[in-house]
């Protein structure tokens, strides 16, 4: 699944050609994704301005001038395109879907600078979903989500509240939407190394000092892999059909039985496997 700096990249991408376009039509080829598109949902679209494109945690949300929300998550092959535009910023693009095999939703809007703009989405796999909520109506999918980790909400003092007492494992106790949303196996084996923190410690055990230095590093690897335009594991490539770069520079992910690339460091990359997901960490530097 993509992580949140990939989704992040997708939203960037796509923000300059759809930020204050009107829906004209919306043609679904299929009656769902992962899961059936809502009723109601052409009619909830069509006529509506996309006045905002925002992200929660792996969820696109594009805010509507009528009141509604439209939740966009790409699954593991989904991605957004635009047709005849380059993108802007590197997004999501499977390239092997030219020919429209896997197209299942086009959009046609009209945007106020960009004139025309036809937005379709394409999904191989058919992992990802849509939706459309009402501003106020409850979201099953955002509400019980924890602070955005790039946000202000998330600091040492939130952190450590959170970790107080809990005897499972740092690593899993990241991957709870409910406690930091967005984060994902990658970029919490990464966050771990760099603030020197075994994966395996009980999240109740760390000091104020290594959760506050946790909380930097979380934004210091997702800032830099934003930077980089995401990183390619299975079909994650950017509008040009090139792939994202910063798993070329992961630490840990991915590295087992590489030396450890920290500055006076002898140890060597091993994995486990946490509940059900790989972990990646040096055992001599991270404690």
């Amino acid at each position: 699944m993509p992580e949140l700096p990939e989704v992040e990249t997708v939203r960037r991408g796509l923000a300059p050609f759809i930020e204050g376009a009107k829906i004209q039509t919306v043609t679904l080829n299929r009656p769902n994704l992962r899961f059936p598109f809502p009723k109601g949902f052409v009619s909830g679209l069509e006529g509506q301005t996309i006045t905002h494109l925002g992200r929660r945690a792996k969820y696109l949300v594009a805010t509507l001038s009528g009141g509604g929300v439209w939740l966009s998550h790409l699954g593991m092959t989904g991605s957004f395109l635009v047709a005849d535009q380059r993108l802007d910023e590197p997004s999501r693009l499977n390239q092997h879907d030219q020919a429209g095999k896997h197209v299942h939703v086009v959009a046609e809007l009209v945007h106020p600078a960009r004139g025309r703009v036809s937005l379709s989405y394409s999904d191989p796999r058919r992992f990802g979903f849509m939706d459309l909520f009402a501003t106020d109506a409850p979201n099953p999918f955002t509400d019980s989500l924890g602070p955005e980790p790039l946000g202000n909400d998330l600091s040492g003092p939130y952190l450590a509240d959170r970790l107080k007492n809990k005897k499972g494992p740092i690593k899993t106790v990241l991957l709870d939407q409910r406690v930091i949303a967005g984060l994902g196996n990658i970029y919490v084996c990464e966050a771990l190394h760099l603030s020197a923190i075994a994966p395996h410690r009980a999240a109740g055990s760390l000091a104020r000092a290594e959760i506050e230095s946790l909380v930097v590093a979380i934004r210091q690897v997702l800032e830099a892999a934003i930077a980089a335009g995401g990183s390619t594991l299975k079909d994650f490539a950017n509008a040009e059909g090139q792939k994202g770069y910063f798993q070329h520079s992961f630490s840990v992910y991915g590295h087992e039985g590489d030396h450890c690339p920290r500055a006076g460091c002898m140890g060597t990359i091993e994995r486990q496997v946490q509940a059900g997901r790989s972990t990646f960490f040096c055992p001599v530097c991270q404690h």
